[in-house]
């Protein structure tokens, strides 16, 4: 399991746990007395109660002490009380156990928000050398009617953590295959079917854009399919489309060391599907949902697409590519052109780690939405809203596709002589020529897929962004 912290609920703390954590302005059980009365105990601290603060306070426990956490809630809104939960979770690093007591009257986004906030601070990628370890068990206390609340949270908080697994695994091990491999197991799990295009399989389909991104490297590209079908469907065909690049060197236009380091997260958006298709049954979605991940390794070699050579997609439509580390979109349009013209889906959503320009926009902590359909982007930005990934909506300027005319091609796979700037709205506009005029969205998560240090509910290398977005999104419209 991504996070191998075990998750307990009851109605009263355990007596035999390592760690209590109290709200501040909670009642303590009866078999907990503190030295110094709690009002005195925040007055010498001066706390006030703000999100993620904690004032630790040892007390007697038979011949041993027991530490109790006091601590703060914010102002009881959701992402208070997920920097609340990850902050206690990394108190208790290292420990057998922490019991939290739920505050009261904050309900239940407050319960669910501590709940994946205590389980996503306690995620940990070990290779090798194992660092401080997480807390064995994480143990949640409050009224029956939080029990719900908190299930369904752990299993929005395992999703993410898998997502972050298989985006944090080295491209050493990671390849279209390895990937391809994951997602079949998760679909014995988890009763999806699964379809899997081999090269042969995307040639013989015409899947020109994944094969060519694929063809400098000795690790063939695939197609993955997983698709879920409720017991008691109800509601549209929901296809979500992530971008799966296992590792992105730029190809022959090729990328600065630097730019390279994070490049086994590459595939951020297909690791969001896969791990998304496996929590929708456990979570009830009723609408049917297929996942298309387009995987390919994009590397340099003498077999390496080149600049300036013409690719036909699925479909028909043909490419000039311009630049091969504009490669993401060349899968993508792929996975979308299949998706309007065999699969014939209400709505479609595509994830990837598209652009750098994105993240100058929003920078680390905002993701971008780009769509054809106001009511769509409405509801993903409540959506992260809701769920702590939060989306910013950009705009799809129709004069800027121009700049992707080819004298040669249909079109091209960039702006290549920079006529607009905007290199993340010229990239929706490509993926937009292959959506179908269907109802789409794309969310460019380059900015927030990753990150470089340890804090709050986050781990360094990828965030799993973009799961609890899209899980929250399904079960508030198709469940």
């Amino acid at each position: 399991m991504p996070i191998e912290t075990v998750l307990s609920f009851g109605d009263s703390p355990a007596q035999d746990t390592d760690l209590l954590a109290v709200p501040f302005g909670g009642e303590l059980t009866p078999q907990v007395e503190l030295p110094v009365p709690i009002p005195a105990l925040l007055a010498h601290h001066e706390a006030k109660g703000e999100a993620g603060e904690v004032i630790e306070v040892p007390v007697p426990h038979g011949d041993a002490v027991r530490r109790v956490l006091l601590y703060g809630i914010g102002d009881g809104g959701p992402r208070a009380l997920r920097k609340a939960g990850g902050t206690l979770a990394r108190r208790a690093r290292g420990r057998r156990t922490i019991d939290i007591a739920l505050p009261a009257g904050v309900g239940e986004p407050g319960w669910s928000a501590l709940t994946e906030g205590a389980l996503l601070a306690s995620y940990t990628m070990r290779i090798g050398a194992s660092r401080v370890k997480a807390v064995e068990e994480v143990r949640l206390s409050g009224p029956e009617q939080a029990r719900a609340v908190v299930e369904r949270a752990e299993v929005i908080a395992r999703a993410t953590a898998l997502t972050r697994d298989l985006a944090n695994t080295p491209s050493s091990e990671k390849n279209p295959a390895w990937l391809a491999a994951r997602a079949a197991e998760l679909a014995g799990r988890e009763g999806l079917t699964i379809k899997v295009w081999e090269p042969d399989d995307l040639a013989g389909g015409g899947f020109g854009g994944i094969l060519a991104v694929g063809q400098g490297s000795i690790s063939p590209p695939r197609l993955i399919q997983l698709s879920y079908e409720p017991e008691q469907p109800a509601g549209d065909h929901i296809v979500l489309v992530g971008k799966g690049i296992t590792f992105d060197s730029g190809g022959l236009s090729l990328k600065p060391t630097e730019g390279m380091k994070f490049m086994k997260t590459d595939m951020a958006g297909g690791a969001v599907v896969i791990a998304v298709l496996g929590a929708l049954r456990r979570l009830g979605v009723r609408a049917r949902v297929t996942g298309l991940v387009a995987a390919a390794e994009n590397m340099p070699s003498g077999s390496a697409q080149r600049p300036g050579d013409v690719i036909t997609h699925y479909g028909g439509r043909t490419v000039e590519v311009l630049n091969t580390d504009a490669e993401g979109r060349l899968v993508l349009a792929d996975a979308l052109a299949y998706a309007d013209d065999v699969l014939d889906p209400d709505t479609v959503i595509d994830l990837a780690t598209l652009t750098g320009a994105i993240g100058v926009a929003l920078g680390r902590d905002i993701g971008a939405v780009f769509s054809s359909a106001d009511d769509l982007a409405k509801e993903l930005l409540e959506a992260g809203s809701r769920s702590g990934e939060a989306l910013w909506r950009m705009p799809l300027i129709d004069e800027y596709r121009a700049a992707l005319d080819s004298p040669v091609a249909d079109l091209s796979n960039i702006d290549a002589e920079n006529k607009y700037g905007g290199g993340s709205i010229t990239a929706a506009l490509f993926l937009r020529e292959f959506a179908g005029g269907r109802r789409w969205a794309h969310l460019d998560i380059a900015g927030v897929a990753r990150t470089t240090a340890d804090d709050g509910i986050f781990t360094k290398g990828a965030t799993g962004f973009g799961a609890r977005l899209l899980l929250d999104w399904l079960t508030a419209h198709h469940a």
